[in-house]
């Protein structure tokens, strides 16, 4: 049975950690609603892009003049998968969910015999993937000085991705991060950017291009590909205070719980100290 005064200090520590959670489930309630706004505006854009882009695509077909970017290189031997995953960690399940997904697709791909590199944007995901797949990690992007998301960040990103599909070191290139929904709901997503897909899109035949569809394409599908690299970023960003907001709430209302059960504790300890205390004092005045 501990103490009083240990009793005492454990109870002075749980309520300094609950201090410490509120405040972060505070700090990132104010983020979520800036990345939230971020992510819900850029989603429209990305919508159209993409619609506009598949629409060329469809037009354009499996032409043996289609870019590179969208008919591919004609294998899929090498698989590039982008992780993104965040700086800092006490954000719950976030993490692991995407690296989970990203760790079936691996295991998958090396059972069909497909070589598989890995490139990690965000130090937890390269910290969880490099237990199993060092050897398949070709490089890492730091976020931990970007205060704010910009495009800049997005485009850099795919500069490197470009640059290692232009010069033959993948064949296929899928980014993998959570897509947000809700404060409580983050849905894991797996999003192939080389060879570009765009499921559903038609062919229009009421537009003339100028110069023709593969000219526009060549122009348009790096800057679709940094688009959707920008846009994974905005809702990984807004899963990520979601996912911490969620996960300070339950560990502050932890701590509470935690305050009751040895504060109730203490007070029986306490209790029961005095009342032996009592008993000791009443037999020996009855002794005299």
């Amino acid at each position: 049975m501990p103490s009083l005064k240990d009793l005492k200090n454990k109870i002075a520590s749980v309520k300094n950690t609950r201090k410490i959670t509120k405040a972060m489930q505070m700090v990132s309630a104010a983020k979520l609603r800036r990345a939230q706004d971020a992510a819900e505006a850029a989603r429209p854009y990305a919508e159209r892009m993409n619609a506009v882009v598949g629409s060329l695509a469809a037009s354009v077909g499996s032409s043996a003049s289609a870019p590179r970017l969208l008919a591919g290189t004609g294998s899929d031997k090498v698989h590039l998968l982008v992780v993104m995953t965040s700086e800092r960690g006490l954000c719950g399940g976030f993490n692991s969910t995407i690296v989970r997904l990203a760790r079936a697709k691996a295991q998958e791909l090396m059972a069909q015999g497909k070589t598989v590199k890995i490139l990690t944007v965000g130090k937890k995901g390269r910290e969880q993937l490099r237990r199993d797949y060092a050897d398949k990690m070709v490089g890492h992007v730091d976020m931990s000085e970007v205060k704010r998301l910009g495009y800049g960040n997005a485009q850099t990103i795919a500069r490197d991705i470009l640059a290692r599909f232009a010069a033959g070191e993948c064949d296929v290139v899928t980014l993998f991060y959570n897509r947000f929904q809700s404060v409580v709901a983050q849905i894991p997503t797996a999003l192939q950017v080389i060879p570009a897909k765009y499921e559903g899109a038609v062919a229009t035949a009421v537009y003339d291009y100028e110069p023709g569809e593969e000219a526009i394409l060549a122009d348009l599908l790096p800057r679709g590909i940094a688009t959707q690299v920008f846009t994974a970023l905005l809702e990984n960003g807004a899963s990520e205070q979601g996912a911490r907001m969620s996960a300070m709430d339950n560990a502050t209302r932890n701590a509470g719980e935690m305050i009751t059960k040895y504060t109730t504790i203490y007070n029986r300890s306490r209790q029961a100290a005095i009342t032996k205390e009592l008993i000791e004092i009443i037999s020996g005045a009855e002794a005299l």
